[in-house]
């Protein structure tokens, strides 16, 4: 396993292919095998325009810096224009010269990365007044390479970053698109390029592209620049969009969850002073089950980033995006989806009416406390667990309103510092529920293990009050310290701590999961103590009231100590089971009424 073995290809073609052992089989790795020669092709074609070229003899293989093994960073913009078809005005214009060789070229993965190769050099030296034959020309080529049918072939190009490459070098060159009367539209099949003059006095400007997917049918796209934003605009511009319906499935999304392109690929050139576009993508799989990420292909770390655009609206066949115009960032934009997750009816009516009776439960259980306080913290110790109960059932009473305005923040509103702010205070209260559930372990430990050993009230008070409020007052503002001057508080699509790019839900999943396992050896130790008076014993019947009240001693404290979150572990192990979604969703929109049941209504006192 791991073995590379490396081939020739076959006498019409040069390069060579490589192959991965893996499970004893040979896998094919890469394949560079060409049968278009680039350096070649140039020489012949100045070749045949000798005669024609006045005396340009000899000079054929000298002026190519920009193929083969040439360095283009010695030349400026245009100057590969004098050595490009010299000689001929019409191939100087607009290179249509070479473009038979091209088409007529198979796109196998070495043509594929050699035809690339030249459309940077000709993005880097030839990209000065781009006329609409230029445009026309650099498409067509393009066009070949980004077919439908061919698409399986990039997976075995040696450079795993060929399509970010296409993509920066398209930008590049039809951001210099000259507009004859105003506006240009140069449309292939696998490729489409728009372009508009706009000022300050233009009424919203849209672009719309309509476009072959496959042989099934077509797909669309839309570019809005709101009228607010052309006001910025101090003098006339232009603005030109590129979209690509088959890009998407080449270019990889580098996350860590599975997740894939469902729509095309927009790309904008844009003035600088815009700030915001409005994006419309029309879904590829229209499953309505299938979620939506808004993204920008961030072209210096070559990746998705769910940072650069926000959903504004989400159906089942389209999606809007609103999304930053940073042309040194981000310049090309699609959706993502990602299948990992299930979106159910039933997971949103069980959050819907789980949280709207775990808020009246917790309420009903605060007004309850309040009613029989006297008459039941009469004790050192049952004044610390209802007072910890009282510290839960509130933390979690403001976390579920809270889960609620964050949501209704992030739908309508759509103000970046409500979000932030909700998602600070939302990762707070659920900390100090997790915290205080850890403190009211501790005092369960502390009643069964230390009986001859007596703390004061005020002493206890003090500690549950540190752990409970303190310890997440602490990881709440060092998080938001830490991650929001980078822009990685929040995550896409949602007002909750970001995790693909800094990894913030660690401030929450860390702890949570910590205290979870900490309370379930509570657990086992309060089975062991509860259990222990039958053991030896052969009277059936007091095995059975043991089994009985261990099992009550279970089924009070799952829910009072938060072992329910650990059925998220599930969830993650196997994230497509909708099952284990909708047990996780029960269990925990439900949490409220349950230590309502068993904190409150099943106490004796």
């Amino acid at each position: 396993n791991g073995a590379v073995c490396i081939q020739p290809c076959s006498p019409s073609f040069h390069g060579e292919t490589s192959f991965v052992c893996e499970d004893r089989k040979w896998q094919k790795l890469s394949d560079a095998c060409a049968s278009l020669d680039v350096q070649s092709l140039f020489q012949v074609r100045m070749l045949e325009l000798l005669p024609c070229s006045g005396g340009h003899g000899g000079s054929a293989g000298e002026h190519l810096p920009f193929v083969g093994g040439g360095k283009p960073g010695h030349e400026k913009p245009g100057d590969g224009a004098k050595h490009f078809g010299a000689g001929n005005h019409s191939c100087q214009a607009d290179f249509s010269c070479i473009i038979p060789d091209i088409l007529s070229s198979p796109a196998i993965p070495g043509n594929i990365a050699d035809i690339v190769e030249l459309l940077k050099k000709i993005s880097l030296l030839l990209s000065e007044n781009v006329t609409r034959g230029k445009m026309q020309s650099y498409s067509r080529i393009a066009n070949h390479i980004l077919n439908s049918s061919i698409i399986s072939n990039w997976a075995f190009l040696k450079d795993r970053n060929a399509g970010s490459i296409l993509l920066d070098s398209v930008n590049l060159f039809a951001g210099k698109l000259l507009l004859r009367n105003g506006s240009e539209s140069i449309q292939e099949p696998f490729i489409a390029t728009k372009g508009y003059s706009i000022h300050r006095n233009t009424s919203g400007k849209s672009f719309d592209f309509s476009m072959e997917f496959n042989s099934t049918g077509n797909i669309t796209g839309h570019v809005v620049i709101p009228e607010e934003e052309l006001l910025r605009l101090s003098r006339a511009s232009k603005a030109i969009s590129v979209a690509f319906p088959t890009l998407g499935a080449i270019l990889e999304t580098n996350q860590p969850e599975p997740a894939f392109v469902n729509g095309m690929v927009l790309s904008v050139s844009l003035p600088e002073e815009l700030q915001s576009i409005l994006l419309t993508f029309e879904k590829l799989n229209k499953l309505e089950q299938v979620g939506a990420q808004c993204v920008g292909w961030h072209s210096a770390e070559r990746r998705w980033d769910p940072r650069a655009c926000e959903v504004r609206a989400h159906s089942v066949t389209a999606v809007v995006c609103a999304c930053a115009h940073r042309p040194r960032s981000y310049r090309s934009f699609s959706i993502l989806m990602a299948p990992a997750v299930p979106r159910s009816s039933v997971l949103d009516l069980i959050t819907r009416v789980g949280l709207g009776l775990s808020i009246f439960s917790l309420v009903l259980c605060l007004v309850i406390e309040a009613v029989v306080w006297h008459h039941v913290t009469k004790t050192e110790i049952t004044y610390m667990r209802h007072f910890c109960l009282v510290n839960i059932a509130a933390s979690l009473l403001v976390a579920d309103v809270l889960f609620i305005l964050a949501a209704i923040v992030h739908n309508t509103v759509l103000n970046y510092q409500l979000c932030v702010a909700a998602t600070f205070f939302l990762h707070f209260f659920y900390l100090a529920l997790f915290f205080w559930m850890f403190t009211l372990g501790l005092l369960i430990l502390y009643g069964l293990l230390l009986i001859f050993f007596k703390i004061t009230r005020s002493v206890l008070l003090a500690a549950a009050f540190s752990i409970g409020y303190g310890c997440p007052l602490v990881i709440s503002i060092l998080t938001i310290a830490i991650t929001e001057p980078k822009n990685g508080y929040l995550r896409s699509g949602a007002c909750w701590l970001n995790w693909y790019e800094t990894k913030a839900l660690l401030a929450f999943v860390v702890p949570a999961l910590s205290i979870i396992v900490m309370n379930l050896v509570v657990v086992v130790v309060v089975v062991v103590k509860t259990g222990r008076s039958s053991v030896g014993e052969g009277c059936k019947s007091q095995d059975l009231s043991s089994m009985i009240r261990v099992s009550k001693n279970v089924a009070l404290l799952t829910p009072l100590l938060g072992l329910t979150w650990g059925f998220g572990l599930a969830t993650i192990i196997d994230s497509r089971s909708l099952a284990f979604h909708v047990v996780f969703a029960l269990l925990n929109a439900f949490q409220g009424f349950f230590i309502l049941l068993f904190g409150t209504l099943l106490d004796r006192k």
